[in-house]
């Protein structure tokens, strides 16, 4: 198990949620429309202050369409009904949750003060994820393929547990100075954001081993717990063998 406080970008996850009881609103339907069920929510209060829009306690889930077209919420959607949502029709009972699913970290964001939202308890974080198979692209008006992912809000009332699988340099942090085996230096700012400080970085990677020369803007010294860490954490394998081994986790690219 994993604290959420400590989810990072890159992290490959196990996420669930326990199958809680709660009941259909809205059918699948049939016909093109068929792309969403919708239940009540068994999690989070509706906020009765209505300083910031109106939730009537209804959540709607992506399923895919009944003639193979997945549409692309359902195929971020991580919630799932028992039984399936075929077989739900509006006033059936049934339970929603999430069952053990592999997915990738592409953002964590903190909120303070707290998300604005029509449910409480209100975010204040946010955890952006994509399921196994899924690819986070950008383009350059800002829109997504695939998605950026699909948000979670841990401590917003949802009892999600998770389970790190795989965190692609471990003992580093985001703005680590470090220096590799080929003598360039580098700062980090996630596993697949490296900057060379030559200014030559497209398409390149560190060489392991690593020696971390400073965090926090304060130098480190090769005798340092952090540095000795971060030697022994490159000392074998390397930047390649790194993205493999995440790309074999989560069929998807590493890199817009």
């Amino acid at each position: 198990m994993i604290d959420s406080e400590d989810i990072r970008p890159g992290d490959v996850l196990s996420v669930s949620c326990p199958f809680t009881p709660t009941e259909v609103v809205r059918g699948i339907g049939a016909g093109p429309a068929r792309d969403h069920l919708s239940v009540r929510w068994p999690w989070w209060e509706i906020d009765e202050s209505r300083t910031y829009g109106h939730w009537n306690g209804v959540v709607a889930l992506g399923v895919a369409n009944d003639d193979g077209y997945v549409p692309p919420e359902a195929d971020a959607e991580l919630f799932r009904t028992d039984p399936p949502p075929e077989a739900l029709v509006a006033g059936d009972r049934c339970r929603v949750g999430i069952p053990p699913t592999v997915v990738h970290v592409t953002s964590v964001e903190r909120h303070d003060p707290p998300l604005e939202t029509v449910w409480l308890p209100r975010p204040t974080r946010t955890v952006t994820v994509l399921r196994r198979g899924l690819s986070y692209r950008e383009y350059p008006d800002g829109s997504h393929l695939d998605g950026s992912g699909y948000t979670l809000h841990p401590g917003d009332g949802i009892p999600y547990a998770f389970e790190l699988v795989l965190r692609p340099y471990a003992d580093l942090l985001a703005g680590d100075e470090v220096a590799d085996a080929a003598g360039r230096a580098w700062r980090f700012d996630g596993p697949w954001d490296w900057t060379a400080f030559d200014g030559d970085s497209y398409g390149a990677a560190p060489v392991w081993p690593l020696t971390l020369l400073a965090r926090a803007g304060a130098p480190r010294s090769p005798e340092d717990p952090e540095a000795r860490a971060v030697a022994a954490g490159t000392a074998n394998g390397s930047h390649g063998e790194t993205v493999r081994a995440w790309t074999a986790l989560t069929g998807a690219s590493p890199t817009p």
